[in-house]
């Protein structure tokens, strides 16, 4: 983001928000602000993120299509949301291949479009996919 950029570091579980206080006093960083989410509203300022990139915890998120349009409401225009998740199967590391615990691309796709979101671009990782969603 550059030295006069803004990161915004979103969780829902405080001691995660206290780890990461840390990390940044320890690395010195004095733009990265902290925001505790509740439920599928991450708490984030509306119409003014270039992005949001969320790794590894949409299967987590109760009501996805509500969480992906709260994403979006933060985004100003042209904003993008990455949203990177384990493949399905039982390759690498991450979660347990277990229904529910790792979402397919076609779920998140199917999320996205009900929230008024479209796929702009996507990537194969290693153990994990990207979808990068705007409107």
């Amino acid at each position: 983001v550059g030295p006069n950029g803004i990161v915004y570091a979103q969780d829902v579980q405080r001691q995660m928000l206290d780890a990461i206080r840390r990390r940044v006093s320890r690395e010195g960083l004095n733009n990265v602000q902290t925001r505790l989410g509740v439920g599928s509203n991450p708490n984030l300022p509306a119409r003014t993120l270039d992005a949001v990139l969320v790794v590894d915890v949409y299967p987590e998120v109760e009501d996805r299509i509500a969480f992906l349009r709260n994403l979006a409401a933060a985004l100003k225009p042209g904003g993008r949301i990455g949203v990177v998740n384990y493949t399905p199967g039982n390759g690498g590391p991450g979660p347990a291949p277990a229904e529910g615990v790792r979402v397919a691309e076609a779920a998140v796709e199917a999320d996205a479009r009900q929230a008024g979101l479209r796929v702009l671009s996507r990537a194969v990782l290693t153990y994990q996919y990207l979808l990068v969603l705007g409107r």
